[in-house]
């Protein structure tokens, strides 16, 4: 879990975000019950007990922080929330300067204008956080075995479209970067 994790996180930033979702939603499921956790997850996974004892110490650590955040019942961890907030930086300042990223955003805006206007009187983010909530609000659908809208879908596509590209700015930054 944590590799795959690691993984997603080195190769495209977006999968990684909706990735630690899903581990966020998981422990949720769970009321944070590690014991549960352990028992009715990672009991299942096909590796050697090392590794099962890996896998439940990152899972330990993630709710460790849920819990110090406060974000064991709803939100996101400040890491994750940080994360999104970068990207968004990215995203803007593209809007500026890259023709194609510019057209490619012109695409899900009107999905992102019905997003927030569906969103009532709550808050839903920064347009990152919104293409973010629009995949992952598919996979859940899809998990679920619900049948999704068209719109839906096309709205999701086109979300995955604008974060591809912004993946794509976000890794130059990072092995561009001197560190």
């Amino acid at each position: 879990m944590k590799s795959i994790a690691e993984k997603k996180k080195s190769q495209n930033i977006g999968e990684y975000l909706i990735y630690m979702y899903q581990m966020e939603d998981l422990i949720r499921s769970y009321q944070g019950n590690m014991d549960e956790i352990r028992q009715y997850v990672i009991s299942h996974y096909p590796v050697s007990e090392e590794e099962k004892y890996e896998i439940s110490t990152w899972f330990e650590g993630i709710l460790n922080k849920m819990q110090a955040e406060k974000s064991l019942e709803k939100g996101h961890l400040n890491e994750l929330k940080d994360l999104v907030e970068n990207l968004a930086q990215i995203h803007w300042k593209l809007l500026k300067t890259d023709k194609t990223y510019f057209e490619t955003y012109s695409k899900a805006k009107p999905f992102i204008l019905e997003a927030i206007i569906n969103s009532a009187n709550e808050n839903p983010g920064n347009e990152i956080q919104i293409c973010l909530n629009g995949i992952y609000g598919l996979l859940l659908c899809r998990l679920l075995g619900k049948k999704v809208p068209d719109e839906q879908v096309k709205a999701a596509e086109a979300f995955g479209d604008v974060l591809s590209l912004l993946n794509f700015h976000y890794q130059q930054r990072i092995f561009m970067s001197p560190n």
